[in-house]
């Protein structure tokens, strides 16, 4: 098996996945949903990358925005560069988690869950932080699980072309003249 060609394959997925994803959280106003039928919200905001080209002549801009206003890498998914990484927001049961996605690997990294209160008591469990946390964890994951559900059975489905039409409208649209 040739590693090299699996690890490029993989990058062009999670490129296909992160610049759809995008798409996908404007389109629907970051709304998505869980197994479980709850909703739950998902954009892109403030730092993304994006990158294009191979060998000597890849390019890569990052574009980090407080505001979220995200032209530049928008402008580069416009001259054909795909998203490499992205911070995520999701939001659900009024609580908000921040991660970045690295589209080579699928890595998450940075991830900021809500914050975990200390509640001090007798004979409370001494792992309760510890496992508040690690569910707070759980959920950030299995949301992404969702979505990337959702981006396969299209990716691989008889509907991807119109999907990936819709997606480049998106672009065509968004861009800003450079």
């Amino acid at each position: 098996m040739d590693l090299q060609l699996v690890e490029r394959e993989n990058t062009l997925l999670g490129q296909d996945f992160l610049t759809w994803l995008w798409h996908a959280s404007e389109s629907r106003n970051g709304l998505f949903q869980a197994k479980d039928g709850r909703d739950f919200g998902l954009r892109v905001e403030q730092r993304v990358s994006v990158q294009g080209g191979e060998g000597q002549s890849l390019e890569t801009a990052s574009v980090s925005s407080p505001r979220g206003l995200l032209s530049e890498a928008m402008t580069g998914l416009g001259t054909g560069k795909k998203v490499c990484r992205a911070q995520l927001k999701i939001e659900m049961d009024q609580e908000a988690w921040l991660v970045q996605v690295n589209a080579a690997d699928f890595g998450l990294s940075g991830l900021k869950t809500p914050k975990v209160e200390a509640r001090p008591g007798e004979g409370e469990d001494p792992d309760a932080l510890f496992l508040e946390k690690a569910h707070l964890v759980l959920t950030c994951l299995e949301a992404l699980d969702e979505v990337y559900a959702l981006f396969l059975g299209l990716r691989l489905g008889t509907g991807w072309p119109t999907e990936a039409r819709a997606v480049r409208d998106w672009i065509s649209g968004n861009r800003r003249p450079a």
